[in-house]
């Protein structure tokens, strides 16, 4: 079985000891490619250092997440602008809107997201979007990227089936992780009316493990268990599951 973990943060401190069997692990349950989105400057040295160090299995992307606009938004808009002229990134990600934990830099958010959407078009590269509270202004802001011909994912999807078809429409996919596991998430409905061609797969590690691990550090591994959830939803073989959505993943990455 081949899988593709389309988001992970495995360059961060919560990995920092034991990373060399974690991949392990993950390549064992079937992980054959690991995508890492940035998000700020401060993480770009460990993610590049990682990409080196499983080079072909790691793919670096980069971008300035929205929970990462403050002040210096122009600085960190500026290292990656300077990142892309340097060498060759996976997408621009993570990047997109986030009014959950602050809204006083919504305005900057806005600008932010839509500077990095005109990079990746620019550039040829996918983006992987992050929303929380915002996926409707999310989706309305990509509408005209979209129109140029920008393609992405819509990383830690949640919505309702409206908003999934708002993303199809956009010739977008749907990141589908643990979330998908959780007992009150309404994704199983949703992905039941929402053909396989328009998902992949992800972990978001170390966050949003699956049951039965929620709450635990989330591992690439893991995505054997989405994986076997989805496939439980769809009522079709896992290993059709785990061909599809990496066929998906390949589409958008270029892989």
């Amino acid at each position: 079985m081949n899988i593709i973990d389309t988001h992970c943060h495995l360059y961060l401190q919560e990995f920092k000891d034991d990373i060399v069997d974690v991949i392990a692990k993950a390549e064992k349950a079937g992980v054959s490619k690991f995508y890492l989105p940035a998000i700020d400057s401060k993480v770009i040295e460990d993610m590049l250092r990682l990409e080196d160090q499983f080079r072909g299995v790691c793919f670096a992307m980069i971008g300035l997440h929205p929970c990462s606009v403050k002040e210096n938004v122009d600085h960190e808009l500026a290292v990656v602008e300077s990142w892309l002229k340097q060498r060759k990134f996976a997408a621009l990600g993570e990047i997109g809107l986030d009014f959950y934990w602050d809204t006083s830099f919504t305005r900057q958010q806005y600008a932010a997201f839509e500077f990095q959407m005109q990079l990746a078009l620019d550039y040829n590269l996918p983006v992987v979007i992050h929303t929380r509270n915002a996926i409707d202004e999310a989706i309305n802001t990509v509408k005209p990227f979209a129109i140029k011909g920008l393609k992405g994912i819509f990383h830690c999807f949640g919505g309702t089936i409206e908003q999934a078809n708002n993303i199809i429409d956009l010739d977008f996919k749907l990141g589908i992780g643990g979330v998908l596991t959780y007992k009150n998430s309404g994704l199983r409905e949703v992905l039941g009316q929402t053909d396989l061609s328009h998902i992949v797969l992800e972990t978001d590690a170390p966050y949003l493990s699956p049951v039965p691990h929620r709450g635990k550090r989330n591992e690439s591994s893991y995505l054997a268990i989405v994986l076997e959830k989805l496939a439980a939803i769809k009522n079709i073989p896992a290993e059709r599951i785990a061909e599809i959505t990496t066929a998906n993943a390949e589409k958008i990455f270029g892989c």
